[in-house]
């Protein structure tokens, strides 16, 4: 069985499904090494919000908890919201989530909105300057989903305090300064990730 949550610098890491709409050719699920040893997160199932929250145990000893996974967190949105509030009633440790900007296309509901209040901090991967790049580099499941993320930045950041947008090294310096202006110009946060073989 896969690991529901794992530890790296003091943050707790949520591992809540496998299921992804992007099958990125970055995506560490790829490569062999994946997270390194010790960390097998291939789900047999996706956890439940009781399995979570057994897991956390004490939410108040970790700098900060994040939704993420080997996969798409939001894709389990109920699952999310559910252990982000009741992480909210036993603790004031800042929640993070970190997406693909897919949720609100999917579920047909504003997913910032229904977030805001539980989630501290929204990690969101944009990748691309653009729908062409996008659908290269990330081969998502539906051609037109680009718009949908530039759309559910413009939301995170009306409902979420700390909107970051992300994009990974593999793109050329142009494209990466497209990222940055795209963010800037969306009013949020930009990171840089480094692809790792």
């Amino acid at each position: 069985m896969g690991m529901i949550t794992y530890t790296i610098d003091n943050r707790l890491y949520i591992n809540v499904t496998n299921k992804c709409t992007n099958s990125c050719i970055f995506c560490i699920r790829n490569s062999e090494k994946g997270l390194g040893e010790g960390y097998d997160l291939w789900l047999e199932k996706d956890p439940t919000a009781e399995e979570i929250l057994f897991e956390i145990k004490d939410p108040q000893k970790y700098d900060e908890i994040v939704f993420c996974g080997y996969g798409e967190p939001l894709i389990k949105l109920d699952v999310v919201i559910e252990v982000a509030k009741k992480l909210k009633e036993i603790s004031s440790v800042p929640l993070r989530v970190n997406t693909n900007g897919h949720a609100s296309y999917i579920h047909k509901k504003n997913v910032p909105q229904l977030l805001s209040g539980f989630i501290d901090r929204i990690s969101i991967s944009l990748n691309a300057p653009d729908k062409e790049k996008y659908n290269e580099i990330c081969r998502p499941f539906d051609k037109d989903i680009y718009d949908h993320v530039i759309e559910f930045i413009k939301e995170s950041r009306k409902y979420i305090k700390e909107v970051w947008v992300s994009c990974v090294d593999i793109i050329s310096k142009e494209e990466i300064e497209e990222c940055k202006k795209i963010a800037h110009k969306l009013g949020v946060n930009f990171k840089l990730r480094a692809y790792e073989e």
